[in-house]
């Protein structure tokens, strides 16, 4: 019986890990973040959707206030965002697969990677990056609230060193 719990708890647990959003960043630590206060957009790779992109930027600008930071005509740093999206094949099985009733087809579904770059506007250069990967998909309810999660944990440490 507690074999069973423990198999049923490590199931469990597995399959939390295997469905977690891995999120990284990486910055320029000699960047001056605390001058930053300021923030405007540049053109990336927009989200095949347009809808996406709106949500996208809507979560980014959220996150950036919260950090202090304001959009204005005359910047601190440039935001762009890249979204990029791939067809994946996903084989339906329905029954056994042979005799009568079995049937199989293949279905896509779209996954994607957003990454949110900010660059110093003085300088053009790269001072951080956030990459979360499976966080854009297909499935209109589910983007709002992956992405939300996604860019929330590439903020959760912005600025670095602080």
């Amino acid at each position: 019986m507690k074999i069973r719990i423990l198999a049923v708890v490590a199931c469990v647990l597995l399959a939390a890990a295997v469905y977690a959003q891995k999120v990284t960043t990486d910055s320029n630590r000699s960047a001056p973040f605390g001058s930053y206060g300021r923030y405007a957009w540049r053109d990336g790779t927009p989200a095949p959707d347009p809808l996406v992109e709106q949500r996208v930027h809507t979560i980014v600008n959220a996150e950036l206030a919260s950090r202090g930071l304001t959009e204005s005509n005359t910047p601190d740093v440039y935001v762009a965002t890249h979204a990029v999206t791939q067809q994946h094949p996903q084989l339906i099985v329905n029954g056994f697969g042979w005799g009568p009733g079995g049937v199989a087809s293949v279905d896509t579904y779209t996954m994607g990677t957003l990454v949110v770059d900010l660059y110093d506007a003085h300088t053009g250069q790269m001072v951080w990056r956030g990459v979360a990967p499976d966080s854009v998909s297909d499935k209109p309810e589910k983007n709002t609230q992956r992405i939300n999660k996604a860019v929330q944990k590439m903020f959760a440490k912005y600025p670095p060193g602080v």
